[in-house]
């Protein structure tokens, strides 16, 4: 687990690259805080004890995904590139199968960093937030329940490779690594009493973010989805939350799912596939 110290400190440095470059850096703080002992994830380059360069590596089964930032004034000294290598030397011994990056789309340093590596574009994800509107908690067949630890599992997991494409090592990695996880709360999607689906909701300071949304193929096209959006955003709504989620572009039905319900698309991250 790092230390609050540190976490302050990649927040300072996070705001100082945010106001540099008007950008939003995708540093998922949720799972630092529940970084696991003795387990490598993060990267540091201090000078006069201010952390002036820094990379996280956030795993999900056999995928990890990249992020990092240098302070503006350190830069061209080649900070970054150092921390890449030794971040690239921790996902090779862990023997990732694939290795995303992810830059702000609007990260003018961002581009020139990657254009400089083996990589190649793959897709965007959309950050988006809630805009207060009426919704109405219209359809009494489809209800939210608290995920239950083991009883849900298999289902869990059943979401994760029929809607996100994970091999079963995989969705078992990350059902144990999402269950470790502070600050968040898991759900249970049911219709007409039958589990068919679960996302979960992350909270940071007075914003709840949802993740993993995802109902079971043989059941999407019902208004399930869409029921169960509207149910967990009233809820943290009502408990005084400012409501995002992410979704990725290419999911254009998602995309067009959360705009009905009052999202609006705020920040965009790209992802890149860096050749192996």
């Amino acid at each position: 687990m790092l230390k609050q110290h540190v976490l302050e400190d990649i927040q300072k440095l996070q705001s100082i690259c945010q106001q540099e470059e008007k950008i939003e850096l995708k540093l998922n703080f949720d799972m630092l805080r529940s970084r696991k002992q003795n387990e490598v994830n993060d990267f540091f380059y201090y000078e006069n004890n201010q952390l002036v360069g820094f990379i996280g590596l956030y795993g999900f089964g056999n995928t990890v995904e990249i992020c990092g930032m240098v302070d503006p004034s350190y830069r061209r000294k080649k900070i970054f590139s150092k921390l890449f290598s030794q971040a690239l030397h921790m996902c090779k011994k862990r023997e990732y199968t694939e290795i995303l990056l992810n830059a702000p789309g609007d990260s003018i340093s961002g581009r020139e960093f990657l254009k400089k590596i083996p990589c190649s574009f793959t897709f965007s994800e959309y950050q988006m937030k809630w805009t207060e509107r009426e919704l109405e908690d219209d359809n009494p067949f489809v209800t939210l329940r608290s995920s239950l630890l083991d009883t849900d599992m298999k289902m869990e997991m059943q979401v994760n490779m029929e809607c996100f494409g994970m091999s079963l090592t995989e969705a078992a990695a990350y059902y144990g690594q999402m269950k470790t996880e502070e600050q968040q709360n898991h759900f249970i999607v049911e219709y007409n009493s039958q589990a068919v689906g679960k996302l979960r909701v992350s909270y940071d300071k007075s914003e709840a973010w949802i993740y993993g949304f995802g109902i079971l193929p043989s059941y999407q096209k019902l208004g399930i989805g869409k029921a169960a959006l509207k149910q967990v955003v009233l809820q943290q709504h009502q408990l005084g939350y400012d409501v995002f989620l992410e979704v990725e572009a290419k999911n254009k039905r998602a995309l067009q799912l959360y705009e009905t319900c009052g999202f609006d698309s705020y920040h965009v991250q790209d992802y890149y596939v860096y050749s192996l």
